[in-house]
């Protein structure tokens, strides 16, 4: 596949043609395996959107930052909030310096020091509320997240000069989402490994590449240990960050 994909576009391949093969595979914590066929990755993303517009107003141009490890529920934050036409942020920076809009976290710590709107979000799957302290103008992300419409129905779409992604990880990053849409194109339909020690950004870009082209990523969060096993089991065909 070449030129240029947009999020949109994906999802559609992900709801469709990768209705009932897995798209996305998770390891996690304690031998937790998740695997999220195209049809309900893309449910969980239309969920997060449409949380995303009724609960926190988002809209083309709003800065969410993504305060999360590689982890499976990142890549659905990061799908929705392009869907969405929002400015996907990571930053390093003390909780409350990076400018954001919305801040969305696993940690207690940026929990309690963000500014503005702040979305908590519980690692695991089966977890069903935050299990820490939750400021009053938090959003409890996975309490709240099933109520929502498993299908997005569309906003007003981000024009292609709008900033996609803005990341000072790293060397750092900038794309617009022309320039989204262009990193995403020319994929495989492999599946691909990622590590818990991949940069977030280059996950990202990846992630949308083999599922432009109907492959499969499988991500293994920090202490799972890469075996021989896990790669012949999922059929592993490329490796990032391992």
């Amino acid at each position: 596949m070449t030129g240029k994909t947009s999020v949109p576009a994906i999802l559609s391949t992900l709801r469709t043609h990768q209705a009932t093969s897995p798209a996305l595979i998770w390891y996690g914590p304690d031998s937790e395996r998740i695997e999220l066929s195209g049809k309900v990755l893309d449910n969980w993303v239309a969920k997060t959107s449409n949380l995303l517009v009724d609960e926190l107003d988002a809209e083309p141009g709003i800065r969410i930052r993504l305060d999360l490890p590689v982890h499976w529920k990142t890549l659905v934050w990061a799908l929705a909030a392009w869907q969405t036409g929002c400015t996907v942020v990571l930053s390093d920076e003390p909780a409350g310096t990076a400018a954001a809009d919305v801040t969305v976290t696993d940690s207690q710590q940026v929990l309690d020091a963000a500014d503005g709107t702040v979305v908590a979000v519980a690692p695991g799957a089966l977890e069903l509320r935050w299990s820490g302290e939750l400021p009053a103008a938090a959003v409890d992300y996975a309490a709240e997240v099933r109520s929502y419409a498993d299908t997005y129905t569309g906003g007003d779409d981000a024009e292609d000069g709008y900033t996609a992604l803005h990341s000072s990880l790293g060397t750092g990053a900038a794309l617009t989402y022309a320039q989204l849409a262009e990193a995403a194109g020319g994929g495989s339909a492999q599946t691909l490994l990622v590590s818990a020690a991949a940069d977030l950004p280059d996950v990202l870009t990846a992630a949308l590449r083999v599922w432009a082209a109907g492959g499969t990523v499988v991500l293994a969060g920090a202490g799972v240990e890469l075996t021989e096993r896990l790669l012949a089991a999922e059929k592993v065909t490329a490796q990032l960050g391992a």
